[in-house]
């Protein structure tokens, strides 16, 4: 069997390779290319076009699909497969996907053509998990503020939360999705003394937490956090009209997908003081423009789309996909 596997500026040729080992031990012939990009944010804008618009919005250089049909598989991480690769790709069986979801795969016409497509589901989770932990805090008790104001000579200490700013213990954190992220939140926010609930109406396991409506989650949550896919009934699924629904003394953490929140109504909701603040690293345009309401607003911290990001979460993405791969036996 042979394997293309592709790389990009996160995980690296090397990374793949090393990652790969396993699969070439079990005697599939592994060949890896490498998706140019000049810097990681034209990365990343060609992947948020991915994750906003689906695969067909972004073609791959014809140079990556040389001889394509002579591979039964193929590995991507950002790359979109789309119908122009599927269609050349004509002995292909397997797609494997070095990320939690499959945005960047056609996926009916890999189901028509019996294609297997298999993901990494919870391949960062930690590092998505504990950035949410970092950005609660650091709204919460004005760390990045505070930063600011010191890096430009200013001894701040008036903040728009100086009046209720809390501790931890006993406060509410509502998590919106339950899956291996939320999870991995809960149990660290546990750690914190806090009370958990969540919202997820397809979660079936066992835990030790209550899974309550969405409209309860929003009138009881000091902290909410989202960790749900993105999908047409997703969308949007906090509105201004939830904002209003809130403790006017909550904050409310988005690591996931931006188009969970409406974001022109999260930013209205931060003007008017309808919740205290927000930490927030996804945006439905990135990079942000100078002119984004996000720089002018204090009860609010920005990140640049980092919460998955580690050396760690890239490096072990392929071994943990080659694991799956060979624990299936598609090879």
């Amino acid at each position: 069997m042979k394997c293309l596997a592709i790389a990009d500026l996160f995980i690296t040729k090397e990374m793949m390779k090393q990652g790969l080992v396993k699969l070439e031990k079990s005697g599939v012939d592994v060949t890896v290319r490498e998706w140019k990009h000049e810097s990681l944010e034209l990365l990343q804008k060609d992947n948020l076009a991915i994750e906003q618009g689906g695969s067909e919005v972004v073609k791959l250089p014809d140079e990556l699909l040389e001889q394509i049909e002579s591979f039964d598989m193929l590995i991507t991480q950002f790359a979109p497969i789309n119908e122009r690769v599927i269609k050349f790709a004509t002995n292909l069986k397997v797609i494997g996907v070095l990320r939690g979801g499959t945005e960047n795969i056609n996926e009916e016409l890999a189901k028509q053509r019996n294609i297997d497509v298999i993901n990494t589901p919870g391949r960062n989770a930690r590092s998505v998990a504990e950035f949410t932990v970092g950005l609660i805090l650091a709204e919460m008790r004005n760390i990045a503020r505070s930063h600011a104001a010191l890096k430009q000579g200013k001894w701040r200490k008036d903040f728009p939360n100086s009046e209720f700013v809390p501790e931890l213990e006993d406060r509410t954190i509502g998590i919106i999705g339950y899956g291996n992220i939320g999870q991995l939140v809960a149990r660290f926010m546990r750690g914190f003394d806090t009370r958990i609930i969540f919202h997820d109406p397809y979660f079936n396991g066992q835990t030790d937490f209550e899974n309550v409506e969405l409209d309860q989650l929003l009138r009881e949550s000091d902290i909410i956090t989202l960790h749900g896919r993105l999908t047409d009934e997703t969308k949007h699924m906090i509105k201004f009209k939830h904002f209003r629904a809130m403790k006017q003394t909550a904050i409310i953490v988005n690591t996931a997908r931006s188009g969970l929140i409406k974001e022109d109504d999260l930013i209205k909701a931060l003007q008017e003081g309808e919740i205290a603040g927000a930490a927030i690293d996804t945006f439905d345009h990135e990079p942000l423009d100078q002119s984004s309401p996000f720089f002018s607003l204090d009860n609010v911290t920005i990140t640049s789309h980092m919460a998955g990001s580690t050396q760690d979460a890239f490096r072990n993405t392929p071994k943990k996909l080659a694991e799956r791969i060979l624990g299936m036996s598609l090879v």
